[in-house]
């Protein structure tokens, strides 16, 4: 068998507690600390489920909306509000019935229309498609499509996946969709609180509705009869021929025109018989200086030219003389000049005549024109009093119309904007991430499930073990001492962190074991202590032969055989160490020794005991190996010269028997009887001590001597609570 060892980071064995005896109990730190493998291998496992299960959770948003309930009621402020409302206010009941108003059937068919059907299939193919067991199994789409033709199946699905809450102790409702679409998550979160407000008001604005449809038909009767009446006033003032002018009736106007027109023409002819007047009175003095005259520009400058002929004559006939050529031809220029101003005088004359007979005819038709034009108008009042009394009586249901239009726009306004118990509060915006799964909350909660998990398992795992712990615990149930406590090797310069971690991080060979014990200080102190206890456990104090054995393999008495041979041989004394473990040696191995007939060549008497015998390379220390592996193990050590061979090494200062386990053979029964006392070798940790205790009554009843017990590869760190009661103390390992 090949005894190994694990390979850890050195760490020396913690001294003893200062006083007291050791402590059998350690805290839930201490154990979990203990079992850390255990609990390392719980914890990643819990944490490896709960990031797969994060890795293929499904997204999952939600959209938020939310709506007021119990308003003050609509058209009234809170002093003057109704004894039923006030009460109504902050209702829990009234809130309650709301949500489920808000989730009931009828709601959720006003939702499914449109293109929400279509959305609510496309939502339901994308959570077919995708989690884990749709990556397992094919997608089924078949259900969605059944949505398209089934209200009640899109009822039920919506119902499924809206969630309607409270706030707390406020009158807000919350109304929120799960989906794994953002924008479907807002669309059906505001369909909903949508469908809600509008039926909410719906039912309350049924009688406003009435009445404005009431109204709307009397108003429609009025505007038929307003045009009615339109039509019949136009086709009287038609048939009357009442035309409007631009500021009066036309007959009014007309009559106003023809008065503006006489009095024009009267001023006409008078204002020409003036002016003739004063002609003919100028004509008659013999002057030129009528107003009508000098008014004319060609009368004016024929006086200018005259006023100069006069001037030059009287010029030239004081120079010339009066019947001078030049002066008659001025006389005879001045002659034609005055002649031309009578005859524009004339001409202006019959001018102003013709004017006055034009304006006393014109004066003269409009006189009969106004005479006529009266007549007319005192006709047309009394059509117009027939259109006046037309025209009050489409007034007044011109104002009806008015009122009544009014008031169909009022109640039409409240009636939209009527919102009853209920209003919004604010609609679903698109959600920015999704609210399943949260990674840091995900992986909180799995790593505060895998502690808890990790840690229960380490601490039941605690609670269930029954191996060696502690010497006063193994001494308490084997009665026996324990004499010593061998600590676990480590490997120098090994991976501190990995080899705490690790519970088989690599185990040493028992030769590297061997040649690593040589070289700690503390293993050697205890070896020292451990042959000196058993030297003096026999009967006279000088035991020479000792049997070495375990309950169960791999407990570490090869290793405690060949170590414990080695130190008392390196102190001068002969050693003879015997491997009675026949059916699985190791000796040959671990010692580097050459073939040879061995002890099962000794047992069948194929060799002398000499000619076994094997020098090791440590002087003083001889070995007899077990030669061949054999199942006959029993059979021979019970013979004879198993016997003799004992009686034979005697000649050694000590001889170590190392046997198979005692749990699982007779053989350690068989030579227990026949060495003067049993070492007992258990592992800590791994040796349990129900195995232990049935082994020692087993020695015993066999006829045995048990002298003790010993422990081995002790790990210091992983039991703060480590008896060192029967080890030296640190402060003597100096000296060591």
């Amino acid at each position: 068998m090949t005894t190994s060892y694990l390979n850890p980071a050195r760490t020396a064995v913690p001294a003893a507690p200062r006083s007291g005896p050791a402590t059998d109990q350690a805290g839930p730190f201490a154990t979990i600390w203990r079992r850390r493998r255990l609990f390392a291998a719980v914890f990643i496992g819990v944490m490896s489920v709960a990031i797969g299960l994060l890795m293929v959770a499904p997204v999952q948003y939600l959209a938020v909306g939310s709506v007021i309930v119990a308003e003050p009621e609509p058209g009234s402020n809170n002093a003057n509000a109704s004894v039923a409302w006030i009460q109504k206010l902050g209702d829990p009941a009234d809130i309650e019935s709301q949500m489920l108003v808000i989730r009931a059937p009828r709601i959720m068919r006003l939702v499914a229309s449109g293109d929400v059907v279509e959305k609510v299939v496309a939502e339901c193919r994308q959570i077919a498609r995708g989690g884990l067991l749709a990556s397992l199994l094919p997608p089924k789409e078949d259900g969605c499509d059944k949505l398209r033709g089934n209200t009640d199946l899109v009822v039920d699905y919506l119902q499924r996946r809206y969630v309607v809450t409270g706030a707390g102790r406020s009158r807000v409702i919350n109304i929120a969709y799960r989906s794994p679409n953002a924008e479907t998550s807002q669309a059906l979160t505001n369909a909903l609180i949508t469908a809600f407000l509008d039926d909410q008001r719906g039912v309350l604005a049924n009688s406003r509705e009435a009445a404005t449809e009431w109204l709307w038909k009397e108003i429609r009767q009025l505007d038929a009869s307003l045009r009615d009446d339109e039509a019949k006033i136009q086709a009287f003032r038609r048939r009357k021929g009442l035309m409007s002018g631009a500021n009066a009736p036309i007959t009014s106007e007309r009559l106003s025109t023809i008065t503006q027109q006489l009095s024009a023409a009267e001023t006409a002819k008078a204002d020409a018989a003036a002016r003739l007047s004063e002609i003919n009175a100028d004509q008659a003095r013999g002057s030129i200086n009528a107003p009508a005259v000098l008014a004319s520009r060609t009368i004016g400058d024929l006086k200018q030219q005259m006023n100069v002929v006069a001037a030059q004559i009287a010029n030239t006939g004081t120079v010339l003389g009066p019947n001078h050529p030049t002066l008659q031809a001025m006389r005879t220029e001045l002659a034609g000049l005055k002649l031309r101003v009578d005859r524009e005088v004339a001409s202006i004359s019959a001018g102003l005549k013709k004017t006055f007979d034009a304006s006393s005819a014109l004066a003269k038709s409009l006189r009969q024109q106004m005479e006529t034009a009266k007549a007319e108008a005192a006709s047309a009042m009394d059509d117009e009093s027939v259109v006046a009394g037309m025209v009050r009586n489409a007034e007044i249901k011109r104002g009806q119309y008015t009122d009544l239009y009014k008031r169909a726009n009022e109640l039409e306004t409240e009636r939209r904007i009527l919102v009853g118990s209920t209003r919004l509060v604010s609609l679903a915006d698109v959600p920015a991430a999704p609210v399943t799964p949260k990674p840091l909350l995900f992986l909180g909660a799995g790593f505060v499930l895998a502690a808890a998990l990790a840690a229960a398992a380490a601490l039941l795992r605690e609670r269930a073990d029954r191996s060696v712990r502690t010497s006063t615990q193994l001494a308490a149930v084997a009665h026996a001492p324990v004499f010593a406590q061998l600590p676990h090797l480590r490997a120098a310069g090994g991976p501190a962190l990995l080899g705490r971690m690790g519970a088989a991080a690599g185990e040493l060979p028992l030769a590297a074991a061997l040649r690593d014990a040589r070289s700690d200080p503390l293993m050697q102190q205890v070896l020292r202590n451990l042959g000196a206890r058993l030297m003096l456990a026999g009967a006279d104090g000088t035991s020479r032969a000792i049997l070495l054995t375990s309950a169960a393999p791999g407990e570490g008495k090869s290793f405690t055989t060949l170590a414990l041979a080695q130190l008392n041989a390196a102190s001068g004394r002969r050693v003879l160490v015997l491997e009675c473990d026949l059916r699985r040696p190791v000796f040959e191995t671990a010692l580097d020794l050459p073939a040879g007939p061995g002890l099962a060549g000794v047992l069948r008497g194929e060799a002398l005991p000499r000619e076994a015998v094997i020098a090791t390379a440590t002087p003083n220390l001889d070995a007899i190996p077990a030669g061949a592996a054999t199942t006959e193990s029993t059979e021979l050590l019970m013979g004879k010269r198993m016997t003799e061979l004992l009686l034979w090494a005697r000649k050694y200062d000590l001889v170590l028997i190392d046997s198979p386990p005692a749990a699982m053979l007779m053989d350690a029964q068989i030579l227990a009887r026949q060495v003067d006392g049993v070492l007992c070798c258990t592992r800590w940790g791994r040796s349990q001590v129900s195995a232990i205790s049935a082994t020692v009554n087993g020695l015993r009843e066999a006829g045995g001597d048990v002298f003790g017990l010993a422990i081995t590869m002790v790990r210091a760190d992983d039991h703060p609570f480590y008896d060192t009661g029967h080890e030296p103390a640190r402060r003597y390992l100096g000296a060591a």
